[in-house]
């Protein structure tokens, strides 16, 4: 089979495409209810899949037959798999997922929902941490852009300003960025 061809499968009577790295995101025994709360906030968002746990390996993994194992979800045509895995492992903001805006009612839309029931924010500049734990940076394409900007001091103006934000403004960058 040729790349294209290759990346392409059969699942379900649908052509499905491959991805090569999907995040698999371990719950203790919250996977089924995170798919759906973010399934909910995205547009482009559906549950794919649920497997449940068997009667084997109930001594290995400790979960009823018949529960909840994995939740295979799509948000923004990217895949991502929801375990139940237990309570032996927890998310850190050292992993977090970005979600990339055109505008200040999507910044404020999906800061407004995937904090809903989580934490306040530890940092700074566009980061949150949902009620699961999952951490997620909330950045404005306007803020990479501005960073690029071969001047050093617009870009430094709006660096500076972005480290004193938690949920990002973009007319307060582009404030700093105009001087």
């Amino acid at each position: 089979m040729n790349g294209a061809s290759a990346a392409r499968r059969r699942l379900s009577g649908r052509n499905v495409t491959v991805q090569k790295i999907t995040p698999f995101l371990w719950f203790d025994h919250q996977a089924e209810e995170a798919a759906n709360f973010y399934v909910s906030i995205f547009k482009d968002a559906r549950i794919v899949s649920v497997s449940r746990y068997a009667k084997e390996g109930t001594e290995v993994h400790g979960r009823p037959a018949g529960s909840v194992m994995t939740v295979e979800f799509q948000l923004e045509g990217q895949r991502f798999v929801a375990l139940n895995g237990g309570p032996h492992f927890t998310f850190s903001p050292a992993i977090s997922l970005v979600v990339d805006c055109k505008t200040q009612d999507e910044v404020d839309h999906y800061w407004r929902k995937l904090s809903q029931g989580g934490y306040e924010p530890a940092q700074q500049c566009g980061w949150l941490q949902d009620k699961f734990g999952l951490s997620w940076q909330i950045v404005p394409s306007a803020l990479v852009e501005m960073l690029k900007d071969k001047d050093p001091e617009r870009s430094g103006r709006v660096m500076s300003a972005m480290l004193k934000m938690k949920k990002i403004d973009i007319a307060k960058l582009r404030q700093a960025y105009a001087g």
